[in-house]
């Protein structure tokens, strides 16, 4: 691949008291990892350093730079955001690392707009390090879930919810399926609100209707199934995404089965951002045993979509490359 077609990936620091600087470390040191990608780290100079001693890392070094643009295309590069003198304090929650994380986050995020960088993955950090806006998707090796009351306190699910934000969440996802994970007809599993044996009006009188709204759009959703049943059983692995109604619901599953894999990607916004599914892990921080499995499937993600949305838009400005995938696929 020539130098100048790299994908450049911005990484957010995250809590430097946390595991954030372990994963983006061990992982931008595995051999040929960086071939294809530019990486640019958005944080302390000093801090990784830190890290990069007290974790052992050894034939490792980070290029130093004042703007994304003087990224060194073959080497892992950091971006000093906010102030590199940050004190370091190893598994305790500050508010000084607090603040050098929004910091490299919103240093960052602002070269995504910019278009400096062409994707981005956040480190973790206390607080929401991706974007407000769009749909959140929780990704495993098998499982997608989107959630429709992401942060909204249990007992106000039942008020959160409405036909017009499930079934925009419904559309959201269908299309983030297509164009992000080029799944041409996606199946969409709703779950109800309620479990086996509760199922009523909220699910007669605002999930079915939601659902039926987008059918009309020749979208594939299909439900209410109750949770128990379709991840008890198996069922939800027959379908391209789930969307639940609220985040233990979906994501606890997911979880559960994906264990430290799992990585999480902002579905409907224009930019791509993604993030590892681990919190800040004070409790293991500093001790060499961080997983760095869902660091590096949030990388893989970013760097893939950024290609698949690549692909789409070329086979958009060229109906006869539609045509002739079209053709492929159908002959199979």
């Amino acid at each position: 691949m020539e130098e100048e077609q790299k994908i450049k990936i911005g990484i957010t620091q995250g809590d430097v008291n946390g595991i954030g600087y372990e994963m983006i470390l061990k992982t931008l040191s595995e051999p040929d990892i960086c071939e294809h990608f530019t990486a640019i780290i958005y944080g302390s100079p000093k801090a990784a350093a830190y890290h990069r001693k007290m974790l052992n890392i050894q034939n490792f070094s980070i290029n130093s730079i004042k703007e994304a643009q003087e990224a060194h295309p073959k080497r892992v590069n950091i971006v000093t955001s906010g102030d590199d003198n940050i004190h370091v304090e190893i598994g305790k929650k500050s508010q000084f690392a607090e603040e050098a994380a929004n910091i490299a986050l919103n240093t960052a995020k602002a070269d995504l707009e910019a278009g400096k960088i062409d994707a981005l993955v956040c480190a973790p950090m206390n607080g929401n390090a991706l974007s407000n806006k769009g749909l959140k998707l929780y990704i495993s090796n098998k499982l997608k879930i989107g959630v429709v009351a992401e942060n909204v306190a249990f007992a106000n699910v039942a008020q959160y919810i409405s036909t017009e934000r499930i079934a925009d969440a419904i559309r959201i996802i269908d299309k983030t399926l297509k164009q992000d994970f080029t799944i041409r007809r996606p199946r969409i599993a709703v779950l109800s609100l309620n479990p086996e044996g509760q199922t009523g009006e909220t699910e007669e009188n605002i999930i079915a209707p939601a659902i039926n709204a987008v059918s009309d759009e020749k979208i594939y959703a299909m439900g209410p199934y109750t949770a128990d049943a379709l991840f008890g059983n198996g069922d939800a692995y027959k379908f391209d995404a789930v969307l639940a109604m609220y985040y233990d619901q979906g994501v606890a599953p997911l979880k559960a089965l994906a264990s430290d894999n799992g990585a999480i990607f902002t579905a409907g916004i224009d930019n791509i951002i993604t993030a590892p599914i681990n919190g800040v892990e004070y409790s293991i921080a500093g001790q060499d045993v961080a997983p760095c499995d869902s660091f590096r499937n949030a990388l893989y993600l970013a760097i893939d979509t950024y290609r698949n949305r690549k692909n789409n838009k070329e086979l958009a400005a060229n109906p006869m490359l539609t045509h002739i995938n079209n053709e492929t696929e159908r002959n199979a």
